[in-house]
């Protein structure tokens, strides 16, 4: 798009009421929809067919495209946020976030360093960070259900297809292949080993 297409539509958000801090870096499509009280941070890339709510923040360094933002959303700094995805209000993408074909629920939030790809996420669910739906077999694409306020301790591995229920808590380090029952701990962890008065080999 041109620039002087690029800033018709900068000044048109701005007059709407969009606070954008460094505007001139900030980009918008076309068919960009923004809701009342929205702040964009600079270097902030949005795509085609995205609709923005009420209140959201978007930090610096995320890229948007084919998704809905609904209100009181938080996103970046540093998120992709990839077509056929919908944030729920209230919820939070963080730092190093990558979601695809995903529903965040309300309150539900992913703060660091994760990827969520074919997942239906329920209300106030945590995903920890480090975690990861393994949502492709080397064939299909396979989907990851989480239910309401599960909590998912980091650097865990969600091996689709898989369903976490209710309540229900993943210990951190956990590679999860099996369904997950309410209210309930699953745990994979290898016991740790500890040598005492090791020597180290010297060179």
């Amino acid at each position: 798009m041109k620039d002087s297409s690029q800033k018709k539509l900068r000044e048109k958000f701005i007059k709407s009421g969009v606070k954008m801090i460094g505007p001139e870096t900030i980009f918008f499509s076309k068919d960009t929809k923004i809701g009342k009280k929205v702040t964009i941070e600079p270097y902030v890339v949005i795509g085609s067919n995205v609709k923005i709510g009420n209140n959201v923040i978007i930090k610096s360094f995320s890229h948007l495209e084919s998704c809905k933002i609904e209100n009181k959303v938080q996103i970046g700094p540093y998120a992709r946020i990839r077509p056929d995805t919908i944030l729920k209000e209230g919820s939070k993408v963080g730092n190093f976030v990558e979601i695809k074909k995903s529903t965040l629920g309300n309150k539900s939030k992913v703060n660091h360093l994760s990827y969520v790809g074919d997942a239906q996420i329920g209300k106030s669910v945590n995903i920890g960070a480090g975690t990861i739906t393994c949502n492709y077999d080397g064939v299909n694409k396979n989907k990851t259900i989480i239910k309401d306020k599960v909590f998912i301790g980091s650097n865990s591995s969600l091996v689709a297809p898989i369903t976490l229920n209710k309540d229900s808590i993943v210990g951190a380090g956990s590679v999860i292949t099996k369904n997950v029952r309410k209210q309930s701990l699953a745990l994979t962890r290898s016991p740790q080993l500890e040598v005492k008065n090791y020597k180290r080999k010297k060179k």
